[in-house]
């Protein structure tokens, strides 16, 4: 694998992505599919917006770490927040890729992975919590998401999460662009991931480290398919 392709799929790079809006960065091969969906989401009555695109590896290792220091919280498989201390490093390592990925193997590495909301269902002085009620029937971004549900495929996207395999959580606000992802994922090996975490500030990586092999099977091979 050309070290240019390594460095993009691990998050050492964003010279693949080009600004989608301002703050929100994709795949430059990404941009255009996704405008054209967005296009047709307004033409049904939707404002779709991009709340999260490229994350980078240090991004990434900055909300692990955090989530590892008690900083940030950490969520059960119930959206409720947890306590780091008391657990195992297993224990607390596992909580927390239920709902963020480890840094090296995020999608949004990629470029081919975003967070989508309908913008025109934002109310003054309220926040995104990118949680599922928000996203379930009845929630502000359910219509939306209805209309994705039979409509994205045709841009070339999916849903990696649509359903709980035990690996990370359902994250109905998350598409993916399968042209792209497929091959990054498949480029993506134990062996790269653990080249770039060996050089980091990542906490607690020796633990890390010993469990990558579970990880990678449960949290990043673990998804729902394409249906292509």
């Amino acid at each position: 694998m050309a070290k240019s392709n390594l460095d993009i799929i691990t998050g050492l790079t964003d010279s693949h992505t080009v600004e989608f809006v301002p703050g929100q960065r994709v795949h430059r091969e990404v941009e255009k599919p996704l405008r054209v969906m967005a296009e047709e989401a307004a033409k049904a009555g939707y404002l779709l917006q991009v709340c999260s695109g490229y994350r980078s590896f240090q991004r990434q290792c900055e909300i692990w770490n955090e989530k590892v220091t008690g900083k940030r919280l950490v969520l059960d498989s119930q959206n409720k927040p947890i306590s780091p201390k008391g657990l195992t490093d297993e224990e607390l390592i596992n909580a927390i890729l239920r709902w963020s990925a480890l840094p090296a193997t995020s999608r949004h590495h990629w470029g081919t992975d975003i967070d989508v909301i309908d913008s025109s269902k934002l109310q003054a002085g309220i926040t995104v919590k990118l949680v599922a009620e928000e996203f379930e029937t009845g929630g502000p971004f359910s219509d939306l998401h209805d209309w994705l549900d039979k409509n994205m495929s045709r841009f070339g996207f999916f849903r990696p999460y649509a359903t709980d395999r035990g690996g990370v959580s359902p994250e109905r606000w998350h598409l993916s662009y399968a042209p792209l992802a497929e091959t990054y994922l498949g480029e993506l090996t134990e062996e790269s991931v653990a080249g770039v975490l060996k050089k980091s500030q990542l906490e607690l990586k020796s633990s890390v480290l010993k469990m990558l092999p579970q990880i990678f099977q449960r949290f990043v091979l673990n998804i729902d398919s394409t249906g292509n």
